[in-house]
């Protein structure tokens, strides 16, 4: 799509042209599939308007004809309209304490291969060789035409990766030195491709919202159990990243002392959630003088085998969640919570129901509880919410677009004076278009 800017205030018909053909995109991101009367309807635009931007897309590559719909109604069958996967390519870092993993996403959503290392983060300069070494080897597995598509590297990390070791009960190890060092600037110039970076809670309430339950629901509260315990906040069909990024961040949530032997010794009266939540906690109990040697695998071996310390952990880690929920709640007003995390098999049900428990037994009188559901992407939701972010950059609706304007993208993406209300208006008409939630 050509951009075309005026030097003056507002917008022209190419701005507010490539805006529509942003908003079919998000529509057709959301609701999976849709007929060109079904935009013409959301988009409020004539048939011959919407034919024109429908028909741009398909000459592009971004969205093709997927058959017809027979619904037995009198007349053609409507053509079917979906996102093409081969349209565009992006690829995702996460990045955290103890792992780093990459992978290449296709224009659906779908991850096409990944690397995974399982590791206590090392100096910047040796994680930064391994990600390039990484990304490389994802980049070959596309073909030279398709690497022309490849739209940018989203970056999923926690912010202050130096801060908390003691509530974590990680070794200082070389974590000060990524304080300074400067990984969007150094992956730009080592892969000469643009370096999207935000928060890992909020990227992974990305995921959600794009391709999970986001695509029913305009208002949740995300919580992302891994290493760490990590969240973001969806109003009204949009991400709220807040002043600094960080909105969603449960993890900075107050809560009362463990009492697990195992856990370290608050510096107040109270401690934070991320001690309490989170798999190192739960490594820490189960190996306090060894517990940076165990791996993820390790810890899903503990749950399967319901070892007895790990249903320590899993109460004493409910228990704290569950009044952060409620505080959360109190605040927010949200009705539903989403929860995912690293872990898998048995356990995103069986924390499900002890959190529910946890919740309710927490609620002041005359007080409802949130729903809570299980999140869609489970180990997935940080890798997939990384590489949705050049995505989101490139091919969602952004006022900038109408005022001409320069985007500043995803990074500083987040102030309300960036966004214009109607994208939450389009997300929440795609939503009724949507299709059941996809089986991962």
């Amino acid at each position: 799509m050509v951009e075309t800017r005026t030097s003056g205030r507002g917008s022209n018909s190419a701005q507010l042209r490539r805006y529509n053909e942003r908003i079919v995109l998000q529509i057709l991101r959301r609701a999976g599939e849709a007929s060109k009367a079904d935009l013409a309807r959301a988009v409020q635009l004539t048939n011959a308007a919407i034919g024109a931007i429908i028909q741009d897309l398909i000459e592009e590559g971004l969205i093709f004809e997927a058959g017809k719909r027979h619904d037995g109604s009198r007349g053609q069958p409507a053509t079917i309209l979906k996102l093409a996967p081969d349209g565009a390519y992006s690829f995702g870092v996460r990045l955290d304490r103890t792992n780093m993993e990459t992978v290449l996403m296709d224009f659906s959503g779908q991850i096409i291969d990944r690397r995974i290392h399982d590791m206590i983060l090392p100096a910047p300069e040796q994680a930064l060789a391994i990600l390039v070494e990484d990304l490389k080897s994802l980049r070959g597995r596309l073909g030279q035409d398709k690497q022309a598509r490849i739209t940018g590297i989203g970056l999923a990390q926690p912010f202050n990766l130096g801060a908390w070791l003691h509530e974590l009960g990680l070794p200082t190890a070389d974590f000060k030195k990524w304080d300074d060092f400067d990984l969007v600037a150094a992956l730009e110039a080592a892969l000469k491709l643009p370096v999207f970076s935000d928060n890992d809670g909020t990227a992974a309430a990305v995921a959600e919202l794009f391709y999970g339950h986001g695509r029913q629901n305009d208002d949740f509260l995300y919580m992302f159990l891994g290493p760490a315990i990590g969240g973001g906040l969806v109003i009204k069909g949009d991400v709220i990243r807040g002043m600094s990024g960080n909105a969603g961040d449960v993890a900075m949530l107050p809560v009362p002392p463990s009492r697990l032997p195992t856990a370290p010794k608050p510096k107040q009266v109270w401690d934070l959630l991320l001690t309490r939540a989170s798999l190192v906690a739960l490594a820490r109990h189960m190996a306090p003088n060894n517990f940076a040697e165990l791996s993820r695998s390790d810890l899903q071996a503990a749950v399967e085998a319901n070892y007895d310390k790990y249903q320590e952990w899993l109460e004493d880690c409910a228990a704290a969640l569950g009044l952060a929920i409620r505080s959360a709640y109190a605040l927010l007003d949200v009705s539903l919570v989403v929860i995912d995390g690293d872990l898998k098999g048995s356990f995103p049900d069986t924390f499900r129901e002890v959190l529910k428990s946890a919740v309710e037994d927490a609620a002041p009188e005359e007080r409802h509880s949130p729903d809570i559901k299980i999140g869609s992407f489970g180990h997935d939701a940080g890798a997939i919410g990384a590489a949705s972010l050049p995505q989101f950059f490139n091919f969602s609706p952004r006022a900038t677009i109408l005022t001409g304007g320069k985007d500043k993208g995803p990074a500083g993406a987040g102030s309300s004076e960036d966004r214009s209300s109607f994208p939450a208006r389009a997300a929440r008409l795609g939503s009724h278009l949507a299709t059941p939630n996809r089986s991962e």
